[in-house]
């Protein structure tokens, strides 16, 4: 009987290990990542296209999986109508004319995958890049913090050219509606337009929190993965994959939720400039805004942010790693059982953020699992974090500090085809002490 019961005490604890273990990061009793996500796009060839999309789409329309769509320039969805598309379509994206699909304030797109049968936008290049095409715009009327409503021709030029109406974004429906966007991969879209320029993979502008996303996929997006402008949105289970630029963005006022979602950086992709997992800001010049309305608030559970270097010490010398996560003056983030991996540091706070108990109750970073980091928690052109240090490694916050590679860390990280990046069970080493990862040498 004692033997049973000692027996019994084990299995609850190796159980509530792995249960602890597998809160962090990204989860699932299975591996979400499986039959829809695909890390090798330059390697899928898809059926010639059979059908154009080009102008406006001022009515009802639905794409079908039996056609392949080749769009053309910059399409438009208007006049309140919806656009459908069934699960498994293919559209290819014209390069030559930066084609890029926009979903007026209004209008809707119902793109409703399935996990064996995702909807994909891709490029038409025969060696597909990153940037070979512009990218998804959905536009709607929820809140933003700006003055009056705001407008995407602001931010692509190429836009410019049309009707403000096509580009207006914003206004005070939260719970406006845009439509579906599950089980979708967008690729090699973020297309430069002058300059410093580009598209995103997926913008979006004041859209409300009817609005579903729901496994999306950006892979080598030449501009931002997800860019989110004002709005109150919900995402869940998004991957953005080998981004020039930043993988998540978020400004404006956005109002947002993101839940259980992955992006993975690599050294050799990245742009020369600061390009990060996570962005969040609330106004980029402090004139656009108006200080009575609600500034960026961005609630992050069980995101996992990796580095996938070969040479992570040699990486960091030649300063092609930066840091992982970088938050602005007037913005908040409330980040929870989160991992970071292979940054250098793993946050950085703007410059112009007092570190004061009022400020940092707005920046939480709890239950996280800071790994591989060249140093935690850091202001802005600041080398002295030791108040940051002390406030974050509070053991209130439960945050842990470990020393790993990333084949170590996650579950399957070499696997090309099918990799798992849900934290291993039982293979972590891991600390309380906030110093633990800033003296132990990489």
């Amino acid at each position: 009987m004692k033997n049973l019961t000692q027996m019994t005490f084990i299995f609850l604890f190796i159980i509530g290990n792995i249960y602890g273990q597998q809160e962090k990061g990204i989860i699932g009793a299975n591996n979400w990542l499986y039959n829809w996500t695909e890390f090798k796009p330059n390697q899928k060839q898809y059926d010639e296209p059979t059908q154009i999309l080009a102008g406006n789409i001022d009515k009802d329309k639905k794409l079908v999986k039996r056609e392949t769509y080749m769009l053309l320039g910059n399409v438009f969805v208007t006049n309140n109508a919806t656009l459908t598309i069934e699960p498994g379509t293919v559209i290819i994206c014209d390069f030559a004319s930066k084609a890029s699909l926009t979903i007026t304030k209004g209008s809707k797109i119902v793109a409703d995958g399935l996990e064996t049968d995702p909807i994909i936008f891709t490029s038409n290049r025969g060696t597909k890049r990153s940037g070979d095409w512009g990218g998804i715009i959905l536009l709607g009327d929820a809140p933003t913090n700006k003055f009056g409503n705001g407008s995407v021709a602001s931010y692509y030029s190429d836009l410019a050219q049309f009707n403000y109406s096509y580009t207006n974004y914003g206004g005070s429906n939260a719970e406006s509606n845009s439509g579906i966007l599950r089980y979708v991969r967008i690729e090699f879209a973020g297309k430069r337009i002058k300059g410093d320029e580009y598209y995103n993979g997926l913008l979006l502008a004041g859209v409300g929190n009817k609005t579903i996303f729901d496994n999306v996929m950006v892979s080598y997006s030449g501009g931002n993965s997800f860019e989110i402008l004002g709005g109150d949105t919900c995402l869940n289970k998004l991957v953005a994959y080998r981004s020039n630029s930043d993988d998540f963005k978020f400004n404006y006022g956005a109002q947002c939720k993101i839940d259980n979602s992955l992006a993975i950086r690599s050294p050799y992709i990245s742009s020369s400039s600061a390009a990060r997992c996570l962005q969040i800001a609330s106004y980029n010049k402090m004139e656009e805004v108006d200080f009575t309305k609600k500034g960026t608030n961005v609630e992050a559970n069980n995101l996992t942010f990796l580095n996938d270097s070969e040479s992570l010490n040699s990486d960091m010398e030649k300063g092609l790693v930066k840091e992982a996560i970088f938050i602005g003056q007037n913005a908040s983030l409330n980040m929870n059982k989160s991992v970071v991996s292979g940054f250098n540091p793993a946050v950085i706070l703007e410059s112009s953020i007092n570190i004061n108990q009022q400020n940092l109750e707005k920046i939480q970073f709890a239950n996280m699992f800071f790994n591989n980091c060249k140093g935690n928690i850091f202001l802005e052109n600041d080398s002295n974090n030791e108040d940051l240090e002390n406030w974050y490694g509070n053991s209130a916050f439960f945050n842990v500090y470990s020393k790993s590679n990333n084949a170590e860390t996650f579950i399957d990280f070499s696997n090309e085809k099918r990799p798992d990046f849900r934290l291993r069970i039982n293979k972590i080493i891991a600390s309380k002490d906030a110093t633990y990862a800033q003296e132990t040498k990489l």
